[in-house]
């Protein structure tokens, strides 16, 4: 496998083999489909100047390869009637990741969630449409899942994205 970049290979996600280093070339395409996910092909070789037979092919490998998992909108919260935003974080008892997880996935409102080291086991984040439901969801469905020792709740008063991309 050669190593483009001049980097090392790391391990693919859950495939147990080495992932193939990103080139320059690849980063700009990443900078471009997460800038704008609806770029086409056309567009995209325009803007990172290569022939688009190149963008295509690396942009199917990039698909293949897995790593673009996909394409999505992104929604502002507030617009979409859900102007309560908070991170919830969780102590669960060892051993109990998988099966909180597969609840905390069904959790209407919980939009991420993920498995930490430190002080709390799982950090969520919720958008509600307002305090009442997510109370309900933190004491009436968080709170009763197996597993889960305690909460503890952080309400959002803003939020930005960052500016700049990792992919630059």
């Amino acid at each position: 496998m050669s190593q483009e970049s001049g980097g090392t290979a790391e391990p693919a996600a859950g495939t147990g083999r080495s992932a193939r280093p990103l080139d320059d070339v690849d980063r700009r395409i990443l900078h471009e489909l997460v800038r704008d996910g609806r770029t086409s092909v056309r567009t995209l070789a325009e803007r990172i100047h290569i022939s688009r037979t190149n963008a295509y092919a690396r942009v199917e490998r990039l698909l293949r390869d897995g790593v673009v998992t996909g394409f999505r909108a992104q929604v502002a919260p507030e617009a979409a009637g859900l102007g309560t935003s908070a991170y919830i974080a969780l102590k669960i008892e060892q051993n109990t990741w998988r099966e909180v997880s597969a609840e905390l996935a069904r959790v209407r409102y919980i939009e991420h969630a993920a498995l930490l080291g430190g002080d709390h086991d799982v950090l969520a984040l919720v958008r509600a449409p307002d305090n009442a439901t997510l109370r309900d969801v933190v004491l009436g469905r968080v709170q009763g899942i197996a597993g889960v020792l305690s909460t503890r709740t952080w309400l959002v008063f803003e939020e930005f994205d960052g500016e700049r991309s990792p992919w630059e």
